[in-house]
């Protein structure tokens, strides 16, 4: 596979060096003087957890003269610069947040945020709780009773501890009173702790699949000591019973690195080339931010610690179509129903943050052909910015045909190739990987497109035991079944900001005079009204539009509009009494429509650690605010339920899931029409496809109108 970097090339780069945009991420200068006004605040020897410290986006108000101005040529109007902060004091559970006024250079709002509000993870502290749960003299006295031999290496895996029930349920047995309750109340900030270990055979590599060897043994981690507080023996076989640890039977090793595969040889080289470059525009817009441009299509990127990539001002021919697109959550619930499994509920971003967690992409193996990358500047614990190199990429890829039409008379085909650009980063949580792209088309199309990957989180199971909520995807390795359920955030702006949200409904005529033999349907809108969630039914093909009900298409008098396509799937099957339920707000409706406010930006909530739900977008739904022909947030959720297979272990094929918009009565015509039609001389194929021609009947008025027909072959 061959690929290129273009960040030098002339088509791509800086077109002209602009002052810091109000949408550019912050600085490494702005992050280490919005640390140093939150120290400032505070005795000397304070000991500071940083967790985000990352752009305070102006507000809509503001922004949207600003944009405007800025592309009628206008003077723009000025917006002080401004930074989140949320951080802890180390060693307390003292956790606040706050907004730093970097033009006026001071601390503009503070608050000590109340019980059960909880900072999300970090990398640092990740290490730390690694660390402290392997130096533990209890966890160390458990590994013991293992008997492993000399030299085996453990493994941690910390995870957020999650959120249970902590009242009694009509249906509890006696030996569980409490529904979810394993006997310690779970105001504390916590981690709870799953441990494998690397292979014997080869203790010292390092990227050995210890998800192959899971070990019963769990510690449980306070994050205000930072001590193990308590050590949970996971249970084995088919109900909640767990037993003293025993020796470790240590099985076959199952690994995914190429050093231990038996490696096709037949498969030949598939070269990505672009010989002039690559068609799109990189401009920076500062230090930080950039302005991509791409067949009519302009958007600023931006890149922030827990949504990654952020697209703003999303424009087609210069008009308007979407304010901000985003990730906004993602939840990954488990189905195994006994604790501790039972509090597995991941909220990926939400808890630890896509943009930390994004990998340095590698040209030639992430994204292949004319590659433009994209750096972020994020903080770290100690308030100080880290750079992390190629957290996103930009390239253009063949997405197959983009129109066709051969008219069957002449043989003569016109056709049309499908360009995509794309904006792609990847994250790594822990065993989980999710390829993340925003993708552009010719023809008006935005897509989200997800690909999850990576290696599935496992437990210990005991031989010959089978369980209804997972796979046994390996000799005493399950994996339990889980969904992933994600929140794609829209906030349109289609020719202007007043815009709607509609659904239209394919429905059966009644027989009549007009519709004797029942064949007819027509199709009927509904106009969402107030802020709700909704739902798809594909029995009567529910389709969901945004319009701008005052922008008419100048063909057939219709609202511009973009209709939305995204996959079924089974939504949030945990109780709605649960706390996997209360807390993934946006888990149990394909669509979320809410009336726009500023700062209200993740589904799940600010603040997804532990949390107990409330602070979402279920919770905005329901304030039932007016969302018709005003400034209105869509919410799509799309997701998979996924039931493990033995071919998904020891590392999984990607599954790719994909949202759609699409223009519906936005254009006077196919908006592709002018792409240059698909030819060998442009795409040099090596091999020419035979041309097709059919015979075809045809009849030719005469001079004395007589029809004469004749057959072309």
């Amino acid at each position: 596979m061959s690929t290129e970097q273009v960040t030098s090339r002339p088509v791509i780069g800086v077109a002209k060096q602009y002052t810091t945009h109000p949408l550019s991420p912050l600085t490494a200068q702005e992050i280490t003087r919005s640390a140093d006004l939150i120290k400032a605040l505070y005795p000397a020897k304070t000991d500071f957890q940083f967790k985000a410290i990352t752009l305070e986006e102006p507000e809509k108000a503001q922004l949207v003269p600003y944009l405007e101005a800025e592309h009628y040529g206008s003077k723009v109007p000025k917006i002080d610069r401004k930074a989140f902060v949320c951080y802890n004091i180390r060693n307390t559970d003292k956790f606040h947040e706050a907004i730093v006024n970097l033009t006026q250079d001071e601390v503009e709002s503070h608050v000590r945020l109340g019980p059960n509000i909880h900072s999300p993870g970090d990398g640092e502290e990740i290490l730390l709780v690694e660390k402290i749960a392997l130096a533990d003299e209890g966890v160390q006295a458990e590994i013991a009773k293992l008997q492993l031999p000399e030299g085996a290496v453990v493994i941690v895996d910390p995870w957020i501890y999650g959120t249970q029930l902590s009242r009694p349920h009509p249906y509890s047995v006696p030996e569980l009173t409490l529904i979810g309750s394993d006997g310690i109340d779970d105001d504390k900030r916590m981690f709870q702790c799953f441990m494998y270990m690397r292979h014997p055979t080869d203790s010292s590599e390092a990227d050995s699949n210890h998800y192959a060897l899971p070990l019963a043994i769990s510690p449980v981690v306070d994050t205000v000591e930072y001590r193990v507080i308590r050590i949970d023996l996971l249970p084995t076989g088919a109900d909640n019973s767990t037993k003293e640890t025993e020796p470790y039977e240590i099985g076959a090793p199952n690994e995914y690195i190429p050093e231990h595969q038996d490696l096709r040889t037949d498969l030949k080289p598939l070269n990505v080339i672009q010989p002039e470059g690559a068609s799109f525009t990189a401009t920076k817009a500062g230090e930080t931010g950039e302005l991509i441009e791409w067949q009519k299509w302009s958007f600023r990127v931006g890149f922030n610690q827990r949504e990654g990539i952020v697209l703003y001002d999303v424009r087609y021919d210069d008009r308007s179509l979407f304010y901000r697109l985003s990730l906004s959550d993602m939840n990954i619930p488990y189905a195994d129903p006994r604790p501790p499994f039972n509090r597995k509920s991941a909220f990926d971003l939400g808890d630890a943050g896509a943009g930390m967690m994004a990998n340095d992409l590698k040209l030639g193996c992430d994204c292949l052909g004319s590659i433009h990358y994209l750096s972020a500047i994020l903080s770290n614990d100690k308030g100080e910015p880290t750079t992390m190199e190629n957290v996103v990429c930009v390239h253009e890829q063949d997405a197959g045909i983009g129109w066709k039409h051969t008219n069957y008379r002449t043989g003569r085909a016109a056709v049309v190739r499908n360009r995509e650009l794309v904006i792609q980063s990847i994250i790594t949580v822990s065993n989980y990987e999710y390829v993340l792209a925003f993708m552009f088309n010719q023809a008006g199309d935005v897509i989200y497109e997800v690909r999850a990957t990576g290696i599935l989180s496992t437990q210990p199971i005991d031989e010959g035991v089978e369980v209804p909520w997972g796979t046994v995807v390996h000799p005493g390795v399950l994996a339990a079944h889980h969904q992933h359920i994600f929140s794609l955030r829209v906030d349109p702006a289609l020719d202007g900001h007043s815009n709607r949200l509609v659904y239209d409904e394919a429905l059966a005529m009644p027989r009549s005079e007009l519709n004797p033999q029942g064949t007819g349907y027509v199709v009927k809108e509904t106009v969402v009204e107030d802020s709700c969630g909704l739902d798809t039914d594909y029995d009567r093909n529910r389709t969901f539009k945004i319009q701008n009900a005052a922008v008419r298409n100048p063909v057939n008098g219709k609202p511009v509009g973009y209709k939305i396509h995204a996959p079924a799937f089974q939504k949030m099957l945990a109780s709605p009494e649960s706390f996997h339920h209360k807390r993934a707000e946006f888990a149990d409706h394909n669509i979320y429509v809410t009336k726009y406010k500023d700062g209200e930006l993740y589904a799940g909530g600010k603040y997804t650690n532990q949390s107990r739900g409330g602070a979402g977008v279920r919770s905005w739904a329901g304030r039932r605010d007016n969302v018709k022909d005003t400034d209105m947030v869509v919410w799509i959720a799309f997701g998979i339920n996924h039931v493990p297979r033995v071919e998904d272990f020891p590392v999984m094929p990607c599954e790719i899931i994909k949202v759609v918009m699409r223009p519906v009565n936005f254009f006077d015509k196919n908006p592709a029409l002018d792409v240059p039609p698909s030819n060998q001389a442009f795409n040099k194929s090596t091999l020419v496809s035979e041309q097709h021609r059919q015979g075809a009947a045809e009849a030719v008025v005469g001079e004395n109108a007589e029809i004469c027909c004749s057959s072309k072959l």
